[in-house]
């Protein structure tokens, strides 16, 4: 019989071992630039401090992947889907960090005259541009390359493939974003994101954290150099992952700024909107180890793995990360001063709130159909489209044109499986992990 120990071992050492050599030197150049202060332009700046966050992305995604062998399923996936992120946490920390000095600088305004004069974005609209387009981005793309991913491979094998389905256990991360996803309903309605929606965000992520953690251990579907790394002698392999947990986050404290501050003067220098470089730059860094890891799942037909770990990171983001954003704004402003959000950053916040509802309608069937993940894919283009067509005059109709789409479209989604909506409360906060991951 096969063991999980023996699976682990049959790769290939060289190639996998040859995948983290890659990730580790493409940190070099950032990590030397950042100790010698070295000058070069803005945008070599951004695209080396961007290449080593990308190469810390993936040796941290790798050693959570492994870290599963050593804790619950559940709460695995959880502290999967939160480093896996990290690197995004580490971006908007640096804007809410900034955009808090500017505010007890220059007041509500947040920018200088000279920025003003000059139309540049203020600290505190980059805040959200970082968070709204790395939720975006999940959905809309993660979600959908899943479905797609998985649909091309059955489809090779001679097998119509209508839609993708998460086990029961995954109830849990819809419950809860559920939840964070109601709640982010209201945030456009708001001035300022506060210390208590602080308090309630992050109560949210606890909560979420404490359940999940219930989860019983299960063998872990392990991909690439995570494969690798799993099949070590236990001590060996423990000391692997931490290593490359403590290089690949020393690296992230080095770069983010740097990183951060190269994408905004690259703007500045280009003439085009920092806004936009940070809303959709930024994230495509952070979230491409994890767009990789849940499409690696998806091609090996682990579907449930691949869209459940961005489910969870889904959470994550929507709890601990909007959480903890007025928190560290708060922190630069030296007191207690909400986030503040002006009506261009309402319209951000709406459309990704809508699309999270939509998608929340979608998923509350536990399953994503192929003409859904179209659906989700095109309408995240959509906005895109409409915003170059739409003359200047009307900025941000494209954007409450598409928001007004997904309300709607969830809306409908929800009336009609509005059976699934009981089932998915008491199976994500009542239900226990043993009924839950019973077969019958």
């Amino acid at each position: 019989m096969t063991t999980l120990r023996d699976e682990l071992r049959d790769v290939h050492p060289a190639r996998q071992l040859l995948s983290i050599a890659i990730a580790v030197s493409v940190t070099v150049p950032g990590i030397a630039i950042r100790l010698v202060h070295t000058e070069l332009p803005d945008a070599l700046d951004a695209v080396i401090f961007g290449v080593a966050i990308v190469g810390a992305a993936f040796l941290l995604s790798w050693a959570a992947e492994v870290a599963q062998l050593d804790i619950s399923a559940g709460l695995a996936i959880a502290v999967l889907a939160f480093i896996a992120v990290l690197p995004e946490y580490a971006v908007g920390m640096v804007f809410a960090l900034k955009g808090g000095n500017a505010v007890q600088e220059f007041g509500e305004a947040c920018r200088s005259a000279a920025d003003v004069a000059a139309d540049r974005a203020s600290a505190c609209s980059l805040v959200l541009a970082n968070m709204t387009g790395a939720n975006r981005l999940l959905i809309g793309i993660g979600w959908s390359l899943v479905v797609f991913i998985a649909w091309w491979r059955n489809r090779a094998r001679g097998i119509r493939l209508t839609e993708v389905r998460l086990e029961r256990a995954h109830s849990v991360e819809v419950a809860f974003l559920a939840l964070a996803t109601l709640y982010s309903l209201t945030l456009p309605l708001k001035s300022t994101i506060t210390a208590i929606d602080a308090v309630i965000l992050v109560g949210i992520f606890a909560a979420y954290t404490w359940r999940i953690s219930r989860a019983p251990a299960e063998e872990p579907h392990l991909v690439g150099p995570a494969r690798y790394v799993g099949g070590l002698p236990d001590a060996t392999r423990r000391t692997f992952v931490v290593s490359m947990f403590v290089f690949a986050a020393a690296v992230i404290v080095l770069c983010a700024e740097p990183f951060a501050e190269a994408l905004v003067a690259t703007g500045q220098d280009l003439g085009v909107s920092e806004f936009l470089l940070v809303q959709w730059l930024a994230p495509l860094a952070s979230e491409a180890p994890e767009l990789l890891v849940a499409g690696l799942y998806a091609w090996r037909l682990n579907t449930n793995a691949g869209l459940g770990t961005l489910v969870s990171s889904k959470v994550n983001q929507w709890t601990l990360l909007v959480g903890t954003l007025p928190i560290v704004f708060a922190i630069g402003f030296g007191g207690l001063h909400g986030l503040p959000i002006d009506a261009n950053q309402r319209e951000e916040l709406l459309l990704t709130a809508a699309q999270s509802f939509f998608a929340l309608a979608i998923l509350a069937s536990l399953s994503v159909s192929t003409r859904e993940a179209v659906l989700l894919f095109s309408l995240f283009w959509a906005q895109f489209v409409l915003g170059a067509i739409v003359p200047e005059s009307g900025e941000g109709v494209e954007r409450i044109v598409v928001s007004a789409a997904y309300l709607a479209l969830g809306t409908i989604v929800f009336v009609r499986d509005r059976a699934n909506v009981h089932a998915l409360a008491r199976n994500g906060f009542r239900t226990s992990y043993a009924d839950l991951t019973r077969t019958d």
